[in-house]
């Protein structure tokens, strides 16, 4: 039984509550260590439970594309969001004051290393991020559905 990862899981939660009310009240905006940051809510579908779950990301806008990463701050394992969306890739998007539903795919390759790259020279803090971990920090494409 690992009390610590229970402990960092509440504090984590009501940490992104904090930030999922902030973001709903300002129309995407919010402040602190992510003020000026795309913030983008995402919510997925649990892939045992079947409840839904909402988390804030920044996002990487690139054209009229849309990228986040499965970086958990660089622990060892990918967030649970990323496993939801393995099992269930249509998810709900909320950007700003608009809200949509999307389709999320995993990027692979060259195509995945080009946009990790993009986001380190945005957000330095991802290599960061990637240099804490021995997995390769997926990165997933949102697609809105028309």
């Amino acid at each position: 039984r690992i009390t610590g990862h229970r402990k960092y899981n509440g504090a984590m939660s009501d940490f992104n509550q904090r930030i999922i009310s902030e973001f709903r009240a300002n129309e995407g905006k919010v402040g602190g260590g992510f003020n000026g940051a795309p913030m983008v809510l995402l919510t997925t579908t649990g892939a045992k439970s079947g409840k839904r779950y909402t988390t804030p990301l920044v996002y990487l806008p690139e054209d009229d594309r849309m990228f986040i990463f499965a970086s958990f701050a660089g622990a060892p394992t990918n967030p649970a969001w990323y496993h939801n969306i393995l099992a269930n890739p249509r998810v709900t998007i909320e950007v700003g004051a608009d809200s949509y539903e999307a389709d999320a795919t995993v990027l692979t390759g060259d195509e995945r290393d080009r946009v990790f790259a993009a986001q380190v020279t945005v957000m330095p803090g991802f290599a960061d991020y990637q240099s804490k971990t021995s997995r390769v920090i997926p990165v997933v494409e949102l697609s809105k559905v028309s």
